[in-house]
């Protein structure tokens, strides 16, 4: 039996300024085709069905609009769970695609921040890129801790979201949430940079250019 791996989305498709947002096509698309091969993954969202995507990615991201035209992705978002339909004991490890939208819904979600705390709680794979890590902010430990305090994490710095200006846009900055958690936030050298970070149980990306990067170390933990 292949190990099960559940990738969320956002459901959310609007910012907080009016913006259109939701997931980040190479986000979902670059780890996919790294894990697919291997491992059999099951697609959730909060409201369930047909997750919208971020506009923007797939024109910056033409490579990857076969992602959207894959018959078998097709029917997996189609047939996105909605995630008070899913239990972390059926599933090896949890991934979280980025995009602005999981920092207006997942990260304030009940439903969501108990999937994620007994992910981690359970010793599995609790992963996430870029802004996904914003989905595991309210997570914790058996302890009732942040599953960021102490830990070494990533997600998209304070500096890349000033760049694409998009500050206004979201309720929190998600590398500085994750420092406020007691978070032992790293990132690459230069902004836009791959960086991949795992402490235990815990795997995070930094931005687009990690996607494929955190495939493979979901990958690593999972052989291991």
């Amino acid at each position: 039996m292949p190990k099960r791996i559940l990738f969320v989305f956002t459901s959310v498709n609007k910012t907080l300024t009016g913006a259109q947002t939701g997931w980040y096509l190479p986000e979902a698309a670059h780890p996919y085709y790294v894990l697919s091969p291997k491992y059999d993954i099951d697609f959730a969202a909060p409201n369930g069905p047909n997750p919208p995507v971020d506009e923007s990615s797939v024109q910056n991201f033409k490579d990857d609009v076969k992602f959207l035209e894959d018959a078998t992705v097709k029917q997996k978002l189609a047939n996105a769970k909605k995630l008070s339909e899913v239990s972390a004991a059926d599933y090896d490890a949890i991934f979280y695609v980025g995009g602005h939208g999981p920092v207006l819904d997942l990260a304030s979600d009940p439903v969501n921040i108990k999937i994620a705390s007994d992910f981690f709680r359970a010793g599995k794979v609790t992963s996430a890129v870029c802004h996904g890590p914003a989905a595991l902010v309210g997570a914790t430990d058996a302890n009732g801790n942040s599953i960021f305090k102490g830990r070494k994490a990533t997600s998209f710095s304070d500096l890349e979201e000033e760049q694409v200006g998009k500050v206004k846009d979201i309720p929190f900055l998600v590398e500085t949430r994750i420092k406020e958690l007691g978070g032992l936030y790293e990132k690459a050298k230069e902004p836009w940079g791959a960086h991949v970070v795992r402490d235990g149980n815990l795997i995070t990306g930094q931005n687009p250019a990690s996607a494929h990067g955190i495939g493979e170390a979901i990958d690593q933990a999972l052989s291991a």
